[in-house]
């Protein structure tokens, strides 16, 4: 290879990913638009005036949809961002049930049934419109409460009946939802919690674009302490503002740092540490178990807030009893939680890891971007401590 095709082949490598990505989107794009399309338009045979103004919606909304998504969150525009995330859950959901609409429609023409397709259509449209409002409020509403006992066997008795609450991916974003959270403010102080968590995804911008939203965290109660850690989506915006604002709430901003608490006269550590990506965000941020747990007495329980599932493997290397998470929503929108296990080691629930550590992952307080929650209702965990 000469000297000038050295120089050229990392920009025709850049030129071949550029090329690459559109292309990927226009078929994500055409696969969760067309789909639906050919269940709902283009195989029942409908009259033609319902096959062009099918066509045009769903082509404009094709269209439509990612230039909103783009201009929403990479330009800052709330109103867009609202229609973009609609339409992508909207779709979702209308993708889903036509393929199983699809796979239905083949076991009847091998029974013998034929055309369906119009029965099927109107099936599609009956069951996805249903749970495309009932996910609309599963997600707007106020969390219902998930009480779990964990035992960790190195509590001490006085710790038993320790109560920790736990909100995760609160996300506040372009859908103003500053009522939502004070009720929700109000659900935790009826729990009466000795700790109080928030395991990052904080919001969608910044603390200066989100203030309003977040401010009902200040009045959140706990007899001992309130922690909180970055998610990935602050890394998006404004980590370290949101460190500093959660700090001028109250909070204590576990940035790979821990904390003591005593209770009837035994004590828990209470660590945290950065997004699973933070690393890679130039903010000089990154998960480093070690210095959180820097000067703590290694016979003393540990409990870790840690954004993501995925965190464990470092948390057992580490000797954590209980590392808390979020990130998954459970899949937010089924049968998305099929994809999230590819991706994490758990989507729900409480999980053990290696011989000591368990790990509880949250499906998250509020929602990201389409405002559905379908299958994968969200939570305020109450996490109850029991001793041995």
């Amino acid at each position: 290879m000469s000297a000038s095709e050295a120089v050229q082949a990392p920009p025709a490598r850049q030129s071949l990913r550029l090329l690459i990505f559109p292309v990927f989107l226009i078929g994500v794009a055409g696969l969760l638009f067309g789909v639906p399309w050919w269940t709902l338009i283009g195989a029942p045979d409908w009259p033609a005036p319902v096959e062009v103004l099918g066509g045009l919606i769903f082509g404009g909304a094709a269209i439509a949809m990612p230039v909103m998504m783009f201009y929403g969150h990479g330009r800052r525009r709330d109103w867009a961002a609202r229609i973009g995330d609609t339409t992508l859950g909207v779709i979702w959901v209308f993708f889903t049930w036509s393929v199983i609409a699809s796979i239905g429609k083949l076991v009847l023409n091998f029974a013998g049934v034929e055309n369906a397709a119009r029965g099927v259509a109107l099936a599609v449209v009956t069951v996805a419109s249903g749970l495309v409002v009932w996910g609309y409020v599963e997600a707007m509403r106020v969390p219902r409460v998930k009480r779990v006992d964990i035992t960790l066997p190195r509590l001490g008795r006085g710790l038993d009946g320790t109560k920790i609450v736990l909100l995760t991916d609160t996300h506040y974003g372009p859908i103003d939802r500053a009522k939502w959270s004070a009720r929700v403010t109000e659900a935790v102080n009826e729990l009466d919690a000795d700790i109080v968590c928030h395991t990052g995804d904080i919001a969608d911008g910044t603390a200066v674009q989100r203030r309003e939203q977040a401010a009902p965290l200040g009045d959140i109660k706990a007899k001992l302490t309130r922690a909180y850690v970055t998610g990935n989506h602050e890394y998006f915006g404004d980590a370290q503002g949101w460190l500093d604002y959660m700090q001028e709430m109250g909070w204590e901003q576990l940035h790979n740092r821990h904390l003591t608490v005593q209770r009837g006269g035994d004590t828990l550590v209470i660590a945290g540490v950065d997004d699973y990506t933070a690393a890679h965000t130039g903010t000089g941020h990154s998960q480093d178990h070690a210095a959180a747990l820097a000067g703590a007495d290694p016979e003393l329980p540990v409990l870790l807030l840690a954004h993501q599932p995925k965190q464990i493997p470092q948390a057992v290397a580490h000797g954590i009893d209980l590392q808390i998470s979020g990130h998954t929503h459970g899949g937010q929108i089924w049968p998305f939680n099929l994809f999230v296990k590819l991706d994490q080691p758990s989507v729900a629930g409480l999980s053990r890891h290696g011989e000591r550590t368990q790990l509880y992952t949250s499906r998250g307080t509020g929602f990201w971007g389409p405002p559905l929650r379908v299958f994968a209702p969200s939570e305020i965990t109450l996490i109850t401590l029991r001793a041995e």
